[in-house]
């Protein structure tokens, strides 16, 4: 087995789990946010949109710019197409990436700013997977606050039993 056969396998239960989640977001509370040091729900959901498309999908060049990414995520539809094309095109990039290039290190920056170097299959870990899986988390804290019902994650939710 590849190592980069269980990341694809990862991102596809995954990303299944996250998009019912984004599913459920209300476009009229896209400016609400639970604290005033809080990211709105339209800030949250945008980024995780944008995760698998910055992280994964990106992953076949040596570095990444987050100045240079841009996306369309204003609405919820931009939002839940945005993040089906961004699981898409990590999938085949992943499928690209052989096991020493996973070994590799890949380069995240700001414009001139190094943010981190690190290995792909660290980058796929940490800065895609369990950031994705961090934020998704989050989102559910904010559609429970705003009384919409959560969609199963591991298992059922209180809102499906």
């Amino acid at each position: 087995m590849n190592l980069n056969e269980p990341f694809i396998s990862e991102l596809k239960v995954e990303s299944v789990i996250t998009r019912s989640m984004l599913e459920r977001i209300p476009q009229e509370s896209f400016s609400w946010k639970p604290n005033e040091k809080s990211r709105t729900l339209g800030e949250i959901a945008a980024h995780i949109a944008n995760l698998p498309g910055m992280f994964i999908a990106n992953l076949n060049k040596d570095h990444f710019d987050k100045f240079e990414y841009k996306s369309n995520t204003e609405t919820k539809k931009d939002i839940l197409k945005t993040f089906d094309n961004n699981v898409n095109e990590a999938i085949e990039t992943l499928k690209t990436i052989s096991d020493d290039k996973m070994f590799s290190k890949w380069v995240y920056k700001y414009g001139d700013k190094v943010i981190f170097e690190l290995p792909r299959f660290v980058v796929i870990r940490t800065s895609a997977l369990n950031h994705l899986i961090h934020h998704r988390g989050q989102l559910s804290v904010y559609l429970r606050l705003l009384g919409v019902p959560l969609p199963a994650v591991y298992g059922p939710t209180a809102d499906e039993i």
